[in-house]
């Protein structure tokens, strides 16, 4: 396939252009001879599999890293980005998959964090005030980012990078934390954005997203650019042998991105024939919440006198949008957060991965061994026993299938996908009696996100542990889990059912609290 630029209007501006870069990390090659011109005033999507080279022919534009090769133009004039201050100079602006806030610091502390001058807190805030007003992107500059949802964090990267006069903003992806909902109202602003002038650069892996909102379209694989067209010019078809390389040969096809975005290429309704019903439900809970209540440090309520037994071989999947407890729950049951009252009943053996890998599952910088030796804080005794646990590394990735060098290289040089798996299979090792996990699918792409999800049905199921898992995309968790709870103002219910697998109804009424949301039961079976 073609990968000259195709519908092309040459009278098109060029906000941003990247010709013939080449990254390598070592031996290792992340990018060859890749391309990508971005127009002044649209929206261009970059989609590729894990590992396929977007996130670092991004950060190449952003000057976090320096090309080996190739040529980086801004507003048609060549530019050699020696860090990301010179970026900001030329008026570029990312905010990344992972934000870079500081959890105890206030919204304003971080944004004026590598700004020029003095630091004024008054007139930073006010500053922050005018963009969210002019943006219609509402954040409050004195709130610490520790007690900011997902969300607003977003935000406030976003408006970030506006304070410093961004025109050209790249997004790295931006929907992977948001509820539909949230997604489709950024998505909006990106249009509005860039309708007004501004560019953007839209890394993503759903083919939905790119389809809807963007205007040209690059796909990367292996590093190197296999198609750059307009949007119009393109179909779901040939952008999914693009990202391939195999045609629909893999199992993906366009049908079965309609039926989800991420995730599973098995239609829901398929999979509603697979769906196990857990027969030893009598079995004592290995996890219970009785009466449990949580409020948060800023005195809002998450969870409100919440009842829940989870039992031996259960897959249950949570939902909710965000701010309505789901986090809160499953931290909680991981025993990450302490409640305000009420009881758990939880054992040592539970595994947790969380939502944001590397911050909160992982030390980019350590070794895989050492990430692995990680999960024993707290029991390990005497002096640590390297070549144990380089063997059980070793080990680990390859009953895991993590790709991977070996078990010394830094857990920064592998791809999302191996990350997620990597942590996956370092807690299954200690969850023999749950696994909870946040958001599974996080960033990755359909691949990896349908190899994490059969992780799941494996590991869960009698006589297995229990799995308990929330993610924003409901068909990820329907196409998994044996049972699910709807989280909805700090109440936790069971939702039933349908008799129509396609039937998202009670689910989504379930989440909003929409009248007619009455197919739920409580979720505590004693």
């Amino acid at each position: 396939m073609s990968t000259e630029p195709v519908g092309v209007d040459p009278r098109d501006q060029e906000a941003l252009a990247l010709e013939g870069i080449t990254v390598r990390f070592g031996s290792v090659t992340a990018l060859e001879g890749a391309h990508c011109t971005i127009r002044r005033g649209t929206v261009h999507a970059i989609l590729g599999e894990n590992g396929a080279g977007k996130s670092t022919l991004m950060r190449a534009a952003f000057g976090w890293l320096t090309p080996d090769a190739g040529t980086i133009r801004v507003h048609g004039a060549p530019v050699r980005f020696q860090s990301s201050a010179d970026a900001i100079a030329q008026g570029i602006g990312m905010v990344h998959q992972h934000f870079m806030l500081i959890p105890a610091m206030t919204v304003t502390e971080n944004i004026a964090l590598g700004g020029q001058g003095r630091f004024d807190a008054s007139t930073t805030a006010a500053r922050i005030a005018e963009v969210a007003r002019k943006t219609g992107l509402p954040v409050d500059p004195t709130a610490r980012v520790r007690d900011l949802a997902i969300s607003a964090q977003q935000r406030v990267e976003i408006i970030k990078a506006l304070v410093r006069e961004a025109q050209i903003l790249i997004l790295d992806e931006p929907t992977a934390v948001l509820t539909p909902d949230q997604a489709t109202e950024l998505l909006r602003w990106v249009r509005s954005f860039a309708d007004a002038g501004g560019t953007v650069a839209l890394i993503t892996h759903k083919l939905r997203e790119a389809f809807t909102v963007a205007d040209y379209i690059t796909v990367l694989r292996q590093g190197r650019t296999v198609v750059s067209a307009a949007r119009l010019a393109l179909s779901e078809s040939h952008v999914i042998e693009a990202l391939t390389g195999t045609g629909t040969g893999t199992g993906v096809t366009p049908a079965s991105v309609e039926a989800s975005t991420v995730g599973p290429t098995i239609r829901i309704a398929d999979l509603a024939t697979e769906r196990r019903m857990v027969d030893h439900i009598a079995d004592a809970p290995v996890l219970r919440l009785d009466g449990v209540s949580y409020v948060d440090a800023r005195g809002v309520t998450r969870l409100r006198a919440v009842d829940l037994a989870i039992h031996p071989g259960e897959i249950l999947g949570v939902i909710g949008v965000e701010g309505s407890g789901p986090r809160e729950l499953l931290r909680i049951l991981a025993g990450r957060l302490a409640p305000t009252s009420g009881r758990v009943t939880r054992p040592d053996a539970v595994g947790f991965v969380p939502e944001d890998r590397l911050h909160d599952a992982v030390i980019p910088t350590f070794s895989l061994t050492e990430n692995l030796a990680l999960a024993e804080g707290g029991h390990a005794r005497g002096w640590m026993d390297w070549s144990r646990w380089w063997g059980v590394t070793r080990d680990l990735l390859a009953t895991a299938d993590v790709r991977a060098v070996g078990p010394d290289i830094p857990m920064a040089t592998l791809s999302g996908g191996n990350q997620q798996r990597f942590v996956m299979a370092r807690e299954r090792r200690r969850a023999t009696a749950a696994l909870i996990v946040e958001n599974p699918t996080r960033g990755l792409d359909l691949n990896a996100s349908a190899r994490i999800l059969a992780d799941l049905r494996t590991f869960g199921g009698n006589p297995r542990p229990a799995v308990v898992f929330h993610s924003t995309d409901l068909d990820e968790v329907l196409s998994v889990a044996t049972r699910v709870v709807v989280c909805f103002d700090g109440h936790v219910a069971e939702v039933q059912s349908p008799l129509d697998p396609n039937d998202r109804t009670p689910y989504t009424r379930a989440m909003t609290g929409s009248d007619g949301a009455g197919d739920v039961i409580s979720a505590e079976r004693r």
